[in-house]
């Protein structure tokens, strides 16, 4: 599964240039220009990683900051300030307010990615593993190869990434909204109850031996190894 980042910067040039060369590097990048439209989509779901403009209509990426490390769902969100503000004032703000790295513009695009890479692997280190390993699961992402206990498992491609997206947070429960959303994408209309069949067809392909998904009644599923 891909790491998600969220950009948002007004400057349309830039804007374009960091998602071409984020999707480059093998992200899933969603776009935005304003600090209010973020905050909203910020509240309806939240990424791996926030790429944040200090200055920015609606609402400021200072303020935008502020606003989210107050709440519980964005406490924990890595956040990367972006901003032409280079006094040494300025960056203790930033980083006061709660943001994880500071990035002066104008910038090396390497290394942003470096500072990306760097930031995602200290947040969740599952999310840039090439091998996940967990509960006697050995899940390699880069030959799409799936073991349990050394016995080498048939999964589909879905049920793949469903076991994927599950590991990358291991015990933590996930709403089939967050599987249909991390699994199948925000542009693919897909039926709540498809999440229970591939669920389902997971079970099946992990074989006996004690069920690795839990199931949460009302709520979702989880890995619990």
């Amino acid at each position: 599964m891909k790491p998600r980042i969220m950009v948002v910067e007004d400057e349309q040039p830039l804007l374009l240039m960091l998602k071409y060369n984020l999707e480059a590097e093998g992200y899933d990048v969603a776009t935005i220009e304003r600090g209010d439209e973020a905050e909203m989509r910020l509240s309806e779901s939240v990424p791996d990683l926030l790429l944040l403009d200090w200055m920015l209509p609606g609402v400021s990426g200072i303020e935008l900051c502020r606003r989210l490390r107050a709440r519980e769902t964005t406490r924990r969100l890595p956040i990367i300030m972006l901003t032409a503000r280079g006094e040494e004032s300025e960056r203790v703000r930033g980083l006061a307010t709660g943001a994880d790295d500071y990035v002066v513009k104008p910038f090396s695009v390497p290394e942003l990615m470096a500072r990306v890479r760097a930031t995602l692997r200290r947040a969740n280190p599952e999310l840039i593993a090439s091998v996940l390993k967990n509960g006697g699961i050995e899940l390699d992402r880069e030959t799409h190869r799936v073991r349990r206990d050394g016995r080498e498992l048939r999964l589909g491609p879905t049920e793949f990434r469903l076991l994927e997206f599950l590991m990358q947070n291991p015990t933590r429960v996930q709403s089939r909204a967050q599987l249909l959303d991390g699994v199948w994408g925000r542009n693919v209309y897909v039926d709540e109850r498809t999440v229970d069949v591939h669920i389902g067809r997971l079970r099946r392909a992990l074989g006996p031996g004690r069920d690795l998904i839990r199931t949460v009644r009302g709520a979702g599923y989880a890995f619990d190894a």
